[in-house]
C-alpha cells in the first residue's frame, strides 16, 4: 500500500521540479543551482526507494505466511468434503434401511390385524363359553333346589307312610274289637249297643277316609314334582300288602306297561267291597322308569340314577312317528303336522317362536294362510325383519319358487359382512336373522333398522346384493386371496372382496396404509360398479394426507390402471356433471319423510310389498347415460342410475 502511494507522489514531485526548472527558467537562474538542487532531490528519492524496497520485502513475507496459511485450509477443506461424502453415502444407507424398515412394519401391521381378528373371534368365542359356563351354574342350582325338594317330599311321603301304618294297626285292632264285640251282640242282641258300635264304626271309616284323601293329595305333588325330576312316583292298584308286610303284585300299572287304559282309583267303591277292603285298596308306593319294563326289575322303594329317564318316554314315541313322517316327506307344505312346522322354524333361525307355534299352528296351512298381523298376535313376532323373514319363505313355498338365495342362511351372511368389508354389523344382522333371500328384498327402512346409517356402507352394499344378483348367489363368487393374475380385468376386480383389494394395495407399495380399510365396505363391486368412487375417496378412505400429492398421485394412476378405461371415462363423465357431490364418510342416510296420504298407511299395519329395494332385481344394463356398460367384459355388471343415487343419496 506504501508503494501505490508512493508512485503517484513521486510523479507529483517531479512534476513539481520540472515546474520549478521552468519557473527557474524564466526567472535567469543558472544552471548550476538546479543541478545541485536535483542532486539533492535525486539522493532523498534513493533514500526513499530503499525504504519502499524493504516495506516490499515484508509484504512479500507475510504474503508467503498467507499462502502457506491458505494451503492448510485447502487440506482441511478437501478432507472435510471427504467427510460430507461418507456421511452421504452413510445417509443413503440409512434410508434404505428405513424404507426396509417400513415395509417390515406395514407387514407386521398386517399381521396385527389379522391376531386382533383372531383375538376378537377368540374373546366372543370366550364369553359365549363363559355365558354357557353361568347358565350351567344356574342349571345346577335349580338341580340341587330341585333335589332338596324331592328329598323334603320324601320325608313328607315316609311320614305319610308311617301314620298310614299306625291306622292301619289302629284299624286292625279295631275291627277285631269290632268282631269280639259283634260276638258280644249276638248273645246279647241289644239294639242300642249294636247302633252305638254302628256309629264308631262309621266314624271310623269316615276318619280313614279323610287320611286316604290326605295322602292323595300329598301322592299327587310328589308325582308332578318327580315328573320334572326325570323319575315318577305312582301307586299302582294291583299291588297289595298282606299282613306279613309282604307285596303282591297281580298286574303292571297303566303307567309302567305304556298302555293308554285309564287308571282306577284305589279307593274305588268296589275296592271297598270285601271286609279287608282297606287293605287289599291301599297299593304299595313306588318308583318307576317309563317304558316297558316289568315291574319285578325296579326297586320298590328304591330310586335308581341311571336308567331311562321319565320323559323318554314321549321322545321315544316320537322316534317312532319319525318313521311315519319319512311317508310324507314329501307331503305339500299345507298339510304338514305342528311337529314338522316347529322343526322347520328352527333349522329355520326362529326357534324362539316354536313354544307359540305348538299352541297356535295346526298345519302347515294355518302358516300359509296367515297374515303379518296373525303372526305378531298369535305367534309373538314382533321383530319386523324375523317377521319379513317368515313371510318372504312362506310367499316362495305359495309361488313353488326354488331361489337360490335361499340356500344362503344367516351364518353365510355374517361370513359375507366380513367379505364386502363391514364386520361391524354382524351382531344386527345376526340378530335379525337376515339370510341370502332377505338380501333381494332389502330397502332402506330396512338397513336403518339394522342400524346401517352411512351413505357409504349402503352403497357398498347395494353393490355387493348387486355382484350376487349377476353370479346367481354363487355363495363362492368372492375373490379372497390373489391369484397368479397377469393380465387383471374390471370383470375380476369387480369379484374382489375387500381383504382381496387390501393385498392389491401391497403389490402398488402402500401396505401401511391397507389396515384402514378394514370396516370401510370397500370391495371390489364399489370400486367399479358406484361411479362416484374414484382414487380421492380411496384416498380419503386410507387416510392419506392431502398434503402427500406425490403418494396420492401414485394411487390415482395405479387406481386407474386397475379399472381400465371404460370405467374410468364413466367416472371422469359424472365427476365433470353439474350435479356431482363427492362422497364422503361423514354423509348419513335417513329415512323418507311421508306425507298426509302415507298416515292411513301407517294404521293398517300391513305388510311392506314396496319395491323400493337397496338393490332392484332388475340387472338389465342401464347406464346413466342410457347406454350399455360391459366394464370389460363383465356383462349385467352396470353403473347405478341417477335416480337410484337420489334414493340412497338422503343425506343429512
Amino acid at each position: 500500500s506504501s508503494s501505490e502511494c508512493w508512485i503517484p507522489w513521486q510523479k507529483q514531485t517531479l512534476f513539481f521540479c520540472q515546474s520549478q526548472v521552468n519557473h527557474h527558467s524564466s526567472n535567469n537562474e543558472t544552471y548550476q543551482e538546479r543541478l545541485a538542487r536535483l542532486e539533492g532531490d535525486k539522493e532523498s528519492l534513493i533514500l526513499q526507494v530503499s525504504v519502499l524496497t524493504d516495506q516490499v520485502e515484508a509484504q512479500g513475507e507475510k504474503i508467503r505466511d498467507l499462502e502457506i496459511c491458505l494451503e492448510g485450509h485447502q487440506l482441511k477443506l478437501n478432507a472435510t468434503e471427504e467427510m460430507l461424502q461418507q456421511e452421504l453415502l452413510s445417509r443413503t444407507s440409512l434410508e434404505t434401511q428405513k424404507l426396509d424398515l417400513m415395509a417390515e412394519v406395514s407387514d407386521l401391521k398386517i399381521k396385527l390385524v389379522g391376531m386382533e381378528k383372531e383375538q376378537s373371534e377368540y374373546e366372543e368365542k370366550q364369553n359365549k363359553a363363559e355365558g354357557l359356563l353361568q347358565e350351567l351354574r344356574h342349571l345346577k342350582i335349580k338341580v340341587e333346589e330341585l333335589e332338596n325338594e324331592r328329598n323334603q317330599y320324601e320325608w313328607k311321603l315316609k311320614a305319610t307312610k308311617a301314620e298310614i301304618a299306625q291306622l292301619q294297626e289302629q284299624l286292625a285292632l279295631k275291627d277285631a274289637e269290632i268282631e269280639r264285640l259283634q260276638s258280644q251282640l249276638s248273645r246279647t242282641s241289644s239294639y242300642t249297643e249294636v247302633a252305638e258300635r254302628d256309629q264308631e264304626v262309621q266314624r271310623l271309616k269316615i276318619g280313614m277316609e279323610t287320611l286316604l284323601a290326605a295322602n292323595e293329595e300329598k301322592t299327587r305333588t310328589v308325582l308332578i314334582f318327580d315328573t320334572k325330576c326325570d323319575y315318577i312316583i305312582v301307586l299302582n292298584p294291583g299291588e297289595t300288602e298282606n299282613m306279613d308286610g309282604t307285596v303282591v303284585s297281580d298286574d303292571l300299572s297303566p303307567l309302567s306297561s305304556g298302555t293308554d287304559s285309564g287308571p282306577q282309583s284305589p279307593w274305588s267303591p268296589e275296592n271297598r267291597k270285601s271286609p279287608k277292603g282297606i287293605k287289599k285298596i291301599w297299593g304299595k308306593i313306588r318308583r318307576t322308569q317309563s317304558g316297558n319294563f316289568p315291574a319285578d326289575d325296579l326297586g320298590l322303594a328304591e330310586f335308581r340314577r341311571g336308567g331311562l329317564r321319565a320323559t323318554a318316554g314321549p321322545r321315544l314315541s316320537r322316534s317312532k312317528d319319525a318313521k311315519g313322517h319319512k311317508s310324507d316327506h314329501n307331503a305339500p307344505f299345507a298339510q304338514w303336522s305342528t311337529e314338522r312346522v316347529c322343526n322347520w322354524l328352527e333349522d329355520f333361525g326362529l326357534g324362539q317362536y316354536v313354544i307359540f307355534a305348538r299352541q297356535w299352528v295346526t298345519s302347515g296351512h294355518t302358516l300359509l294362510t296367515a297374515t303379518p298381523q296373525d303372526m305378531e298376535k298369535e305367534m309373538g313376532i314382533k321383530h319386523p325383519l324375523h317377521r319379513k323373514k317368515l313371510v318372504l319363505a312362506i310367499k316362495a313355498i305359495n309361488a313353488k319358487q326354488d331361489e337360490k338365495s335361499a340356500q344362503l342362511d344367516h351364518i353365510w351372511v355374517t361370513r359375507w359382512l366380513d367379505d364386502i368389508g363391514l364386520p361391524q354389523y354382524k351382531d344386527q344382522f345376526h340378530e335379525s336373522r337376515v339370510d341370502g333371500r332377505m338380501l333381494q328384498y332389502l330397502t332402506v327402512n330396512d338397513l336403518l333398522f339394522l342400524k346401517v346409517t352411512s351413505q357409504l356402507h349402503h352403497l357398498s352394499i347395494k353393490c355387493a346384493i348387486h355382484v350376487l344378483h349377476v353370479n346367481s348367489f354363487n355363495p363362492h363368487c368372492l375373490r379372497r386371496r390373489p391369484v397368479e393374475e397377469n393380465n387383471v380385468s374390471p370383470s375380476d376386480v369387480v369379484q374382489w372382496s375387500n381383504h382381496r383389494v387390501m393385498e392389491w394395495l401391497r403389490s402398488v407399495d402402500l401396505a401401511e396404509y391397507a389396515p384402514n380399510l378394514r370396516g370401510s365396505g370397500v370391495h371390489g363391486g364399489l370400486i367399479i360398479l358406484e361411479p362416484r368412487f374414484n382414487g380421492d375417496t380411496l384416498a380419503m378412505l386410507l387416510n392419506i394426507p392431502p398434503q402427500k400429492t406425490l403418494l396420492r398421485r401414485h394411487l390415482t394412476t395405479n387406481f386407474n390402471v386397475l379399472i381400465g378405461p371404460e370405467a374410468q371415462q364413466e367416472k371422469r363423465e359424472i365427476m365433470e356433471s353439474a350435479a356431482y357431490t363427492p362422497l364422503t364418510t361423514t354423509a348419513k342416510v335417513r329415512p323418507k319423510k311421508l306425507g298426509f296420504s302415507h298416515f292411513g298407511n301407517l294404521r293398517k299395519k300391513k305388510f311392506d310389498e314396496s319395491t323400493d329395494y337397496i338393490c332392484p332385481m332388475d340387472t338389465n344394463p342401464v347406464a346413466t347415460n342410457g347406454t350399455s356398460k360391459n366394464y370389460g367384459g363383465h356383462k349385467g355388471v352396470s353403473p347405478f342410475s341417477d335416480r337410484e343415487l337420489d334414493q340412497v343419496g338422503q343425506t343429512d
